[in-house]
C-alpha cells in the first residue's frame, strides 16, 4: 500500500468518524483557538493555504436595550417588556434573536430573563445586549441584511422610557462548522496528491493536523474561510 493511498484512507476515516456538533459560532477576523475553546481565547488568524470558502449563514448585529426610569424594578420591567415585544416581532421582521459572544444561542420567551444588565455610566440606568440575526439568502449583500435588521429594530414597540438601538458593526455566524470537515479534507487530499505527483511516482505525502477541530475566519463581507490547521510534506515512498 503506497503512502498516498494510506493518506487517503486515513482522511476518509476521519471524515466519517468526526461527530457533528450543531453549534452556531460568531466569525470575526480572528480564528478559534482549537486547543482550548472559545471564550476569551481568540488569537490572530494564521490560516493555511488550503481553505473552504463559503457564504456565512447569518449576518449578526448587536442590539442594545436600555432604560433610565429612576426606580430600579420599574426600569427592569420596562426593559423586559421591550424584550418581549422584540421576541414577538422577530418572525414578522424576518430576523432571529440570539445571545452569546462566540457560541450563539437563541433568545426566547423562556430565557430572556437570564440576560445580565449593566449601566451605561449614568445614574439610574440599565442596559443589556442581544443579537439580531439575518439569514443570508442567495444574492443578499451586507447592506440588505443591515437594512432588514434596522427595519426590525425600528418596528419594535418600546415600553416606558426604554430604548432599543443597533450597536456597532455587523459580523457573521456559521452553524456547525465541523460539518464541513469532509469537504475540507477532500481539498487537502486533492492538493497533496497533485503536489506529490509533480515529483514522480515514487513520492507520496505525510499529512498532519487532520484530527484537529475545524477553524474559521472571515473571508469578506458575507463569506467565511473554514479550514483545518493541517500541513503536509512530500516524501519518497
Amino acid at each position: 500500500m503506497t503512502m498516498m493511498f494510506r493518506f487517503m484512507i486515513a482522511a476518509a476515516a476521519i471524515s466519517v468518524a468526526a461527530p457533528a456538533v450543531a453549534q452556531e459560532v460568531i466569525v470575526t477576523a480572528n480564528r478559534r483557538n482549537a486547543d482550548t475553546g472559545y471564550v476569551g481565547l481568540i488569537i490572530p488568524a494564521q490560516r493555511p493555504i488550503i481553505v473552504l470558502k463559503r457564504p456565512a449563514d447569518y449576518v449578526v448585529q448587536e442590539v442594545r436595550i436600555a432604560g433610565d426610569t429612576r426606580e430600579a424594578a420599574a426600569r427592569a420591567e420596562e426593559i423586559n417588556a421591550t424584550l418581549r415585544n422584540a421576541i414577538a416581532a422577530a418572525p414578522k421582521g424576518g430576523v432571529e434573536l440570539a445571545v452569546g459572544n462566540y457560541v450563539v444561542e437563541p433568545l426566547t420567551s423562556a430565557n430572556y430573563r437570564n440576560l445580565s444588565y449593566g449601566s451605561d455610566g449614568r445614574p439610574d440606568t440599565s442596559q443589556t445586549s442581544i443579537l439580531v440575526k439575518v439569514r443570508l439568502e442567495p444574492g443578499m449583500d451586507i447592506a440588505a441584511a443591515k437594512d432588514r435588521a434596522a427595519r426590525f429594530v425600528k418596528s419594535v414597540n418600546t415600553v416606558g422610557r426604554s430604548t432599543i438601538q443597533l450597536w456597532g458593526e455587523p459580523t457573521l455566524s456559521i452553524v456547525n462548522p465541523d460539518q464541513y470537515r469532509g469537504a475540507i479534507i477532500d481539498l487537502i487530499a486533492a492538493d497533496a496528491a497533485s503536489e506529490a505527483a509533480k515529483f514522480g511516482p515514487t513520492y507520496g505525502v505525510d499529512v498532519t493536523g487532520l484530527d484537529r477541530p475545524v477553524e474559521w475566519s472571515r473571508a469578506g463581507l458575507t463569506d467565511v474561510y473554514l479550514y483545518l490547521p493541517s500541513s503536509y510534506t512530500v516524501t519518497r515512498k
